[in-house]
């Protein structure tokens, strides 16, 4: 994939795809946010990122977080993909894809059968082996989150679903996970 015109050149092996630690909440929050303002995600606070952290993943090289994602378990047994967000200077060298691989290998080592996400990046999800499904299966989501969206009588958003699928080994370089 080659880089955008002001893109960094950064080689992707030095990236380090690895389990949040508390020190990274503030820049995980920071990211998240900026994505929130821009409408591809919800915001988080310190607390939530804080009381979770160690469902988060980061992509991270020279100490900066570069791309986060998380999954969130529901008490129905429902666990989400939400908050994935690669810093936009860093977007198209293929972080996304390393976070989510890394997060499908995560839920696999937790047994993990059912992921759901609700996105407007169908193809991207698609690549991951989920499928598009109907979001009235996912009612503690919409009760915890939707309703706190103002998007919430106009979603744009797909509910897609990762029914367990084999995950191959991608090579990852995951660590700490």
């Amino acid at each position: 994939m080659m880089p955008k015109k002001d893109q960094p050149r950064i080689k992707l092996q030095v990236i380090n795809i690895r389990t949040a630690v508390v020190d990274d909440v503030a820049e995980i929050v920071a990211l998240v946010n900026t994505h929130a303002f821009q409408g591809s995600v919800l915001p988080r606070s310190l607390q939530s990122v804080y009381d979770t952290v160690e469902d988060w993943i980061v992509a991270e090289a020279d100490g900066e977080i570069m791309g986060c994602v998380s999954l969130l378990p529901y008490s129905s047994g429902l666990v989400e993909v939400r908050s994935l967000a690669v810093r936009n200077r860093y977007q198209g060298l293929g972080i996304g894809t390393r976070l989510m691989k890394a997060l499908l290998e995560e839920a696999k080592r937790r047994r993990i059968p059912t992921l759901f996400a609700l996105t407007r990046k169908v193809p991207f999800f698609s690549r991951f082996g989920f499928q598009v499904t109907e979001r009235d299966l996912f009612s503690e989501k919409v009760w915890h989150d939707c309703r706190l969206c103002p998007l919430i009588e106009r979603c744009d958003e797909t509910a897609m679903v990762w029914q367990g699928l084999v995950v191959e080994d991608w090579g990852s370089g995951v660590s700490g996970l």
